[in-house]
Protein backbone atom coordinates (compact mmCIF):
# COMPACT_ATOMS: atom_id res chain seq x y z
CA UNK A 1 0.00 0.00 0.00
CA UNK A 2 1.55 3.24 -1.14
CA UNK A 3 2.17 5.56 1.79
CA UNK A 4 0.03 8.90 1.92
CA UNK A 5 1.18 12.12 0.37
CA UNK A 6 2.05 15.45 2.27
CA UNK A 7 -1.50 16.59 0.87
CA UNK A 8 -3.48 13.47 2.30
CA UNK A 9 -1.68 13.54 5.70
CA UNK A 10 -2.52 17.31 5.99
CA UNK A 11 -6.04 16.41 5.60
CA UNK A 12 -6.27 13.29 8.01
CA UNK A 13 -4.08 15.54 10.21
CA UNK A 14 -7.19 18.19 10.04
CA UNK A 15 -10.15 15.67 10.22
CA UNK A 16 -8.52 14.25 13.54
CA UNK A 17 -8.10 17.79 14.89
CA UNK A 18 -12.07 17.89 14.21
CA UNK A 19 -12.89 15.16 15.84
CA UNK A 20 -10.88 15.53 19.02
CA UNK A 21 -12.51 19.47 19.01
CA UNK A 22 -15.93 18.25 18.03
CA UNK A 23 -17.23 14.67 18.27
CA UNK A 24 -14.79 13.49 21.47
CA UNK A 25 -16.57 16.36 23.48
CA UNK A 26 -20.21 15.33 22.07
CA UNK A 27 -19.29 11.97 22.99
CA UNK A 28 -19.10 12.70 26.87
CA UNK A 29 -21.32 15.15 26.80
CA UNK A 30 -23.84 12.03 25.83
CA UNK A 31 -21.52 9.56 28.80
CA UNK A 32 -21.99 12.61 31.38
CA UNK A 33 -25.66 12.85 30.71
CA UNK A 34 -26.70 8.94 31.24
CA UNK A 35 -24.04 9.33 34.59
CA UNK A 36 -25.60 12.03 36.10
CA UNK A 37 -29.37 10.04 36.23
CA UNK A 38 -27.45 6.85 37.19
CA UNK A 39 -25.75 9.68 40.27
CA UNK A 40 -29.65 10.50 40.92
CA UNK A 41 -30.85 6.72 41.07
CA UNK A 42 -28.33 6.45 43.76
CA UNK A 43 -28.93 9.98 45.77
CA UNK A 44 -30.47 10.15 49.23
CA UNK A 45 -32.94 13.26 49.42
CA UNK A 46 -31.36 15.96 51.62
CA UNK A 47 -32.50 17.05 54.71
CA UNK A 48 -35.91 17.94 54.89
CA UNK A 49 -36.76 17.08 51.00
CA UNK A 50 -37.20 13.20 51.79
CA UNK A 51 -40.44 13.55 50.25
CA UNK A 52 -39.33 14.37 46.68
CA UNK A 53 -37.30 11.63 46.00
CA UNK A 54 -39.37 8.76 44.64
CA UNK A 55 -39.86 5.61 47.24
CA UNK A 56 -39.84 2.11 45.24
CA UNK A 57 -41.55 -0.68 46.94
CA UNK A 58 -40.20 -4.39 46.14
CA UNK A 59 -42.27 -7.56 46.87
CA UNK A 60 -39.80 -10.30 47.75
CA UNK A 61 -40.03 -13.51 46.78
CA UNK A 62 -38.78 -17.49 45.92
CA UNK A 63 -39.81 -20.11 44.19
CA UNK A 64 -38.92 -22.64 46.62
CA UNK A 65 -40.25 -21.54 50.13
CA UNK A 66 -43.29 -19.80 51.64
CA UNK A 67 -41.71 -19.42 54.79
CA UNK A 68 -40.61 -15.71 54.79
CA UNK A 69 -42.45 -13.15 52.55
CA UNK A 70 -41.93 -9.61 52.44
CA UNK A 71 -41.67 -5.96 50.90
CA UNK A 72 -38.89 -3.77 51.12
CA UNK A 73 -38.91 0.12 50.23
CA UNK A 74 -36.05 1.66 49.35
CA UNK A 75 -35.12 5.33 48.77
CA UNK A 76 -32.23 6.10 47.28
CA UNK A 77 -29.25 4.46 48.81
CA UNK A 78 -31.66 3.76 51.57
CA UNK A 79 -33.99 1.43 52.88
CA UNK A 80 -36.68 3.21 54.25
CA UNK A 81 -39.14 0.10 55.29
CA UNK A 82 -39.35 -3.40 55.65
CA UNK A 83 -42.42 -5.69 56.49
CA UNK A 84 -41.64 -9.22 56.76
CA UNK A 85 -43.56 -11.70 57.65
CA UNK A 86 -41.94 -15.29 58.54
CA UNK A 87 -43.05 -18.47 59.35
CA UNK A 88 -41.74 -20.43 62.22
CA UNK A 89 -40.37 -23.86 61.20
CA UNK A 90 -41.55 -25.67 63.90
CA UNK A 91 -44.49 -24.19 65.09
CA UNK A 92 -45.68 -22.67 61.61
CA UNK A 93 -46.78 -19.48 63.74
CA UNK A 94 -46.52 -16.54 61.69
CA UNK A 95 -44.46 -13.73 62.70
CA UNK A 96 -44.76 -10.05 61.86
CA UNK A 97 -41.44 -7.65 61.71
CA UNK A 98 -41.35 -4.17 60.03
CA UNK A 99 -38.55 -1.55 60.59
CA UNK A 100 -38.99 1.13 63.45
CA UNK A 101 -40.38 4.03 62.32
CA UNK A 102 -36.96 6.26 63.59
CA UNK A 103 -34.98 3.78 61.34
CA UNK A 104 -33.83 2.96 57.72
CA UNK A 105 -30.85 0.73 56.81
CA UNK A 106 -28.11 2.56 54.46
CA UNK A 107 -27.06 -0.30 51.27
CA UNK A 108 -22.87 0.25 51.85
CA UNK A 109 -22.91 -1.45 48.40
CA UNK A 110 -24.83 1.76 46.80
CA UNK A 111 -22.98 4.44 48.91
CA UNK A 112 -20.06 2.58 47.25
CA UNK A 113 -21.56 2.51 43.57
CA UNK A 114 -22.86 6.06 43.97
CA UNK A 115 -18.74 7.24 44.91
CA UNK A 116 -17.69 5.98 42.09
CA UNK A 117 -20.01 7.17 39.55
CA UNK A 118 -20.10 10.55 40.93
CA UNK A 119 -15.91 10.31 40.52
CA UNK A 120 -16.66 9.47 37.09
CA UNK A 121 -18.70 12.84 36.68
CA UNK A 122 -15.97 14.78 38.29
CA UNK A 123 -13.33 13.17 36.10
CA UNK A 124 -15.56 14.30 32.79
CA UNK A 125 -16.52 17.54 34.50
CA UNK A 126 -12.76 18.02 34.54
CA UNK A 127 -12.71 18.63 30.62
CA UNK A 128 -15.60 20.17 29.41
CA UNK A 129 -15.99 22.24 26.20
CA UNK A 130 -13.42 24.73 27.20
CA UNK A 131 -10.86 21.80 27.02
CA UNK A 132 -8.63 21.11 24.30
CA UNK A 133 -7.64 17.41 23.81
CA UNK A 134 -4.24 17.30 21.60
CA UNK A 135 -3.84 14.11 21.26
CA UNK A 136 -5.62 10.92 21.50
CA UNK A 137 -3.87 9.05 23.69
CA UNK A 138 -5.07 12.10 26.16
CA UNK A 139 -8.51 10.93 25.12
CA UNK A 140 -8.00 7.51 25.74
CA UNK A 141 -6.49 7.84 29.41
CA UNK A 142 -9.32 10.08 30.30
CA UNK A 143 -11.86 7.08 29.45
CA UNK A 144 -10.10 4.66 31.36
CA UNK A 145 -9.43 6.79 34.35
CA UNK A 146 -13.41 6.87 33.93
CA UNK A 147 -14.24 2.97 32.94
CA UNK A 148 -12.43 1.89 36.50
CA UNK A 149 -14.61 4.20 38.47
CA UNK A 150 -17.60 2.51 36.58
CA UNK A 151 -16.19 -0.52 36.84
CA UNK A 152 -15.27 -0.34 40.69
CA UNK A 153 -18.87 0.58 40.69
CA UNK A 154 -20.45 -2.21 38.72
CA UNK A 155 -18.35 -4.37 41.17
CA UNK A 156 -19.72 -3.29 44.39
CA UNK A 157 -23.08 -4.03 43.18
CA UNK A 158 -22.32 -7.58 42.18
CA UNK A 159 -20.17 -8.44 44.74
CA UNK A 160 -21.60 -8.42 47.94
CA UNK A 161 -19.48 -8.58 51.41
CA UNK A 162 -18.73 -11.34 53.30
CA UNK A 163 -19.71 -11.81 56.86
CA UNK A 164 -19.04 -14.44 59.55
CA UNK A 165 -22.40 -14.94 61.45
CA UNK A 166 -20.90 -13.22 64.54
CA UNK A 167 -21.05 -10.20 62.19
CA UNK A 168 -24.40 -10.67 60.89
CA UNK A 169 -25.98 -11.45 64.54
CA UNK A 170 -24.04 -8.18 65.88
CA UNK A 171 -25.22 -5.90 63.17
CA UNK A 172 -26.94 -2.84 63.80
CA UNK A 173 -29.79 -4.25 61.34
CA UNK A 174 -31.37 -6.92 64.11
CA UNK A 175 -32.21 -4.17 66.15
CA UNK A 176 -33.83 -1.68 63.82
CA UNK A 177 -36.99 -4.32 63.95
CA UNK A 178 -40.58 -3.63 65.79
CA UNK A 179 -41.61 -5.81 67.67
CA UNK A 180 -37.98 -6.58 68.29
CA UNK A 181 -36.50 -9.99 66.36
CA UNK A 182 -36.42 -13.16 68.26
CA UNK A 183 -33.22 -14.50 69.75
CA UNK A 184 -32.98 -17.01 67.20
CA UNK A 185 -33.65 -15.08 64.35
CA UNK A 186 -30.63 -13.23 62.01
CA UNK A 187 -31.22 -10.79 59.18
CA UNK A 188 -28.97 -9.91 56.35
CA UNK A 189 -29.94 -7.46 53.11
CA UNK A 190 -27.37 -7.25 50.22
CA UNK A 191 -27.37 -6.53 46.68
CA UNK A 192 -26.39 -8.54 43.67
CA UNK A 193 -26.32 -7.29 40.27
CA UNK A 194 -30.01 -6.27 39.53
CA UNK A 195 -31.49 -8.51 42.81
CA UNK A 196 -31.98 -6.71 46.37
CA UNK A 197 -31.78 -9.51 48.51
CA UNK A 198 -33.22 -10.93 51.98
CA UNK A 199 -31.49 -13.39 53.89
CA UNK A 200 -33.37 -15.17 57.18
CA UNK A 201 -31.40 -17.30 59.36
CA UNK A 202 -33.71 -19.50 61.67
CA UNK A 203 -30.86 -20.48 64.44
CA UNK A 204 -31.28 -23.29 67.29
CA UNK A 205 -29.55 -24.24 69.90
CA UNK A 206 -26.62 -26.35 69.58
CA UNK A 207 -27.22 -28.66 72.97
CA UNK A 208 -23.63 -29.23 75.11
CA UNK A 209 -23.96 -32.95 75.03
CA UNK A 210 -24.84 -33.09 71.15
CA UNK A 211 -22.47 -35.69 69.51
CA UNK A 212 -23.18 -33.68 65.70
CA UNK A 213 -20.23 -32.17 64.16
CA UNK A 214 -21.01 -28.98 63.07
CA UNK A 215 -18.03 -26.40 62.14
CA UNK A 216 -17.91 -23.22 62.75
CA UNK A 217 -18.10 -20.82 59.49
CA UNK A 218 -16.07 -18.38 58.06
CA UNK A 219 -17.19 -15.00 56.56
CA UNK A 220 -19.86 -15.43 53.76
CA UNK A 221 -22.19 -13.83 51.69
CA UNK A 222 -24.65 -17.03 52.68
CA UNK A 223 -24.07 -19.21 54.95
CA UNK A 224 -24.97 -23.07 54.36
CA UNK A 225 -27.26 -25.10 56.65
CA UNK A 226 -25.08 -26.66 59.58
CA UNK A 227 -22.83 -23.84 60.05
CA UNK A 228 -22.13 -23.38 63.66
CA UNK A 229 -22.34 -19.85 65.39
CA UNK A 230 -20.31 -18.81 68.81
CA UNK A 231 -22.20 -16.50 70.31
CA UNK A 232 -20.27 -14.29 73.28
CA UNK A 233 -23.32 -12.29 74.45
CA UNK A 234 -26.53 -13.80 75.82
CA UNK A 235 -29.65 -14.55 73.40
CA UNK A 236 -32.69 -13.32 73.85
CA UNK A 237 -34.53 -16.31 75.99
CA UNK A 238 -31.40 -17.52 77.96
CA UNK A 239 -29.30 -16.62 80.58
CA UNK A 240 -25.84 -18.51 78.85
CA UNK A 241 -23.37 -16.30 77.82
CA UNK A 242 -21.96 -18.64 75.24
CA UNK A 243 -24.15 -20.46 72.85
CA UNK A 244 -23.81 -22.40 69.64
CA UNK A 245 -26.40 -22.69 66.92
CA UNK A 246 -26.64 -24.70 63.90
CA UNK A 247 -28.77 -22.64 60.81
CA UNK A 248 -31.50 -22.59 58.29
CA UNK A 249 -31.97 -19.92 56.50
CA UNK A 250 -34.54 -18.76 53.97
CA UNK A 251 -33.53 -16.59 50.65
CA UNK A 252 -35.59 -13.68 49.21
CA UNK A 253 -35.21 -11.62 46.56
CA UNK A 254 -36.53 -8.83 44.45
CA UNK A 255 -35.05 -7.01 41.16
CA UNK A 256 -34.21 -3.53 40.70
CA UNK A 257 -33.53 -1.95 37.67
CA UNK A 258 -29.94 -0.53 37.86
CA UNK A 259 -28.69 1.86 34.89
CA UNK A 260 -25.33 -0.15 34.09
CA UNK A 261 -25.88 -3.65 35.48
Amino acid sequence: MAAASPAERAVLEEEFKWLLREEVHAVLKQLQDILKEASRRFAMPAAGLESQMKQENFILGSSTTDQVKGVLTLQGEALTQADINLKMAKSNQVLHFSFREDKQWKMQQIQDARNHVNQALQLLSSRDDSYHFKTGAEVNKLMDAVMLQLTRARNRLTTPASLTLPEVASSSLTRMFTPPLPGDILVNFYINLSKLCLIVYQLHVLQPNSNKNFKPGGSSVLHNPGTMLFLSFPAIGTTDLTNFYFVKFSSLVCYVKWHFC
